[in-house]
């Protein structure tokens, strides 16, 4: 089966899965203009509530495995000491290693928890677990911010990460979003270089129905992101997002190249900083944080984009990259249909893991 045939068969399942407003959403109004309006009113707050309540239940749906190896075992391990001692902080630095938080990140957060029992006069090892929730919150909100367009268009969105972390389809999700919102999007195919790249993101365009720039194979990225760039003015687009090589980050030709683009991406912005955002895969665990700290070093990031969560158990490394790199999580993928791509939001995430 090639490529495109692939395609269509995972076409067809995520739209399957995405959720649409059906027939049976739509009420006649009898009774007069003005309690049609109060009856579609309440319909509409209480189709919002019960859409947020659908879409914390997919979260929590997805971060399953990464609730199970690692909020499970903070249970355990709480339930099987009689006594706050030094042996529970250690093997409660053991649970958070093993769930990929990261060493430096588990060091930080054990003593802030360890200091908040202290000073709380804290003896009882259950109450642990709402003091560790509370430090894991309070991390992750200090680095997030959501992803905002600015009002001078076309805003610009670079995105970056290596092949196979789901950049792609995470362009994909995007252009779906902002497109659902009334918005012009314009595409740029600057992974000139890996085999089918292009042709995977023109597909992904016409099933989305949004314009693509593309060169041919081989051809320079940068001019391929400063003709997207020219082409979004012309043609009064909104958005601008510019695919990147999915490039090694031990390659350092690979990541000049990527300098290369932004310096010309910011140059045509005129002062203005795009949108970079960098793909990680949540599956590679510590890995996505080697590959968060390379390529900051190569353009600014701002921000992150944290993908298959619902295939891992290693949904620590989010607090990792919050804690140690500073950068914003703004998006977690988790799962494969359009709308599963969510503005990270870290209340949910937190009680997503953590509450019953």
């Amino acid at each position: 089966m090639g490529i495109s045939g692939w395609f269509r068969r995972r076409g067809k399942k995520e739209e399957k899965e995405t959720p649409s407003l059906g027939t049976d959403a739509v009420e006649k109004q009898e009774d007069g203009p003005e309690a049609g309006a109060h009856a579609s009113s309440k319909e509409s707050e209480e189709t919002k509530q019960e859409s947020s309540r659908g879409l914390f239940a997919r979260l929590k749906e997805g971060l399953s495995r990464t609730r199970s190896s690692f909020v499970a075992r903070v249970d355990s391990l709480l339930s099987s000491h009689r006594h706050i001692d030094e042996e529970l902080f250690e093997e409660l630095e053991e649970v958070l290693i093993q769930a990929d938080v990261g060493v430096e990140t588990t060091l930080r957060l054990v003593d802030e928890v360890r200091e908040k029992i202290r000073a709380e006069g804290i003896t009882d090892p259950e109450e642990v677990r709402p003091i560790l929730r509370e430090t894991i919150l309070e991390i992750l909100t200090a680095n997030t911010a959501p992803l905002e367009l600015p009002e001078e268009t076309p805003a610009v969105i670079m995105v970056v990460g290596v092949n196979g972390a789901g950049k792609t389809t995470t362009i994909a999700k995007l252009a779906y979003r902002f497109k659902s919102q009334g918005k012009r999007v314009i595409l740029g195919a600057a992974d000139t270089f890996r085999a089918a790249a292009i042709e995977q993101l023109e597909i992904w365009a016409n099933r989305v129905g949004v314009e693509i720039v593309k060169h041919q194979a081989g051809a320079d990225p940068a001019a391929v992101a400063y003709d997207t760039i020219q082409a979004g003015r012309a043609r009064g687009c909104d958005v601008v997002i510019i695919d990147t090589a999915g490039r090694l980050q031990t390659k350092t030709n690979l990541m000049k190249e990527l300098e290369k683009i932004g310096r010309v991406v910011e140059r045509e912005l005129e002062g203005r900083t795009p949108e970079v955002l960098l793909v990680v895969d949540a599956t590679t665990g510590q890995n996505a944080l080697s590959q968060a700290k390379l390529f900051s070093e190569a353009v600014n990031v701002t921000g992150v984009v944290l993908t298959k969560l619902d295939g891992t158990a290693k949904g620590g490394i989010i607090i990792a990259i919050a804690a140690e790199l500073g950068l914003p999580v703004k998006l977690i993928g988790i799962g494969e249909a359009y709308d599963d791509l969510r503005d990270f939001d870290p209340e949910d995430f937190v009680a997503a893991l953590f509450d019953a």
